[in-house]
């Protein structure tokens, strides 16, 4: 019996939020490489307008996911470019602050909840009906190895990363039945200029050296390594493809084996 791993994406429609940088433009980049035709969103203009430009096939949009009536038009503009969807790919997230729960800035909670609950939730309403309508509808949702374990010192990213598990496993079931699979991919610590910020401003807030800081990431797996953004990319594509056919409801660790966020706090004394 012979294997095929077929990954081709030819004809369908894909909308990737947060799509114009770091791990949302390497998904973006490889489902239009598999043939999609990719709806981009994101906040920053210059950057989607920069994507847009740069590569055949990428449409986009300027829109913060946190606000309920940007995605609205946001989905307005992917219907009157492509006028479907069959995969929706909820990558937009953000790191929220690093501190301990006393002291944690209530607007920072909000807006990290705002970004990382609301924003997935939002997309995913607007998206389904669309998806319906697919004979291969595909949700893959964006989590992170914090969804699987408990983060210290990052109250809200982790309760967002947690939510996400939780609603991905309850769409599977909603969904199902209309053919839609959901999954949700966890991470490591991905290279890019994403995970290089969050590592400079934790370093800051903690008063310790940047270097201390990205031991203290890489220590966290087994490989004692950075996940690269294309890893990401190829789950998802392959959760899209036929081979990920009867893959739902799963939180897919992509993380070189997390074996434990809470050395976090058993290295602060090491710095």
């Amino acid at each position: 019996m012979s294997f095929s791993l077929d990954t081709n994406q030819q004809g369908k429609v894909i909308l990737v939020t947060a799509g114009a940088a770091g791990i949302g433009r390497v998904i973006a980049e490889t489902f239009s490489a598999a043939g999609a035709n990719v709806h981009i969103c994101d906040i920053n203009p210059d950057k989607v307008a920069e994507f847009v430009a740069s590569r055949e096939g990428i449409t986009g949009s300027v829109a913060d996911v946190a606000n309920a009536e940007a995605v609205s038009a946001m989905f307005d503009d992917l219907k009157s470019h492509h006028g479907r969807l069959d995969v929706l790919v909820n990558n937009a997230g953000i790191a929220g602050p690093t501190s301990a729960v006393e002291d944690i800035d209530i607007d920072a909670w909000d807006y990290t909840i705002a970004v990382d609950i609301n924003g997935q939730f939002y997309c995913t309403k607007h998206a389904v009906p669309l998806l319906k309508e697919s004979s291969s509808g595909s949700i893959i949702n964006l989590s992170s190895n914090a969804g699987l374990f408990g983060f210290p010192l990052r109250s809200p990213y982790a309760a967002s990363k947690w939510a996400m598990i939780g609603l991905t496993k309850t769409w599977a079931m909603e969904l199902g039945p209309h053919g839609i699979r959901v999954n949700t991919l966890c991470p490591g610590s991905v290279k890019g200029s994403r995970i290089e910020g969050v590592i400079e401003r934790d370093a800051a807030e903690q008063g310790v050296s940047v270097d201390h800081i990205r031991k203290v990431y890489s220590a966290q797996s087994s490989l004692r390594l950075f996940v690269e953004p294309e890893d990401v990319a190829q789950m998802a594509l392959f959760l899209c493809s036929p081979c990920g056919a009867n893959i739902s409801g799963q939180a897919i660790g992509i993380d070189g084996h997390t074996e434990s966020l809470s050395n976090w706090l058993d290295t602060k004394s090491d710095s």
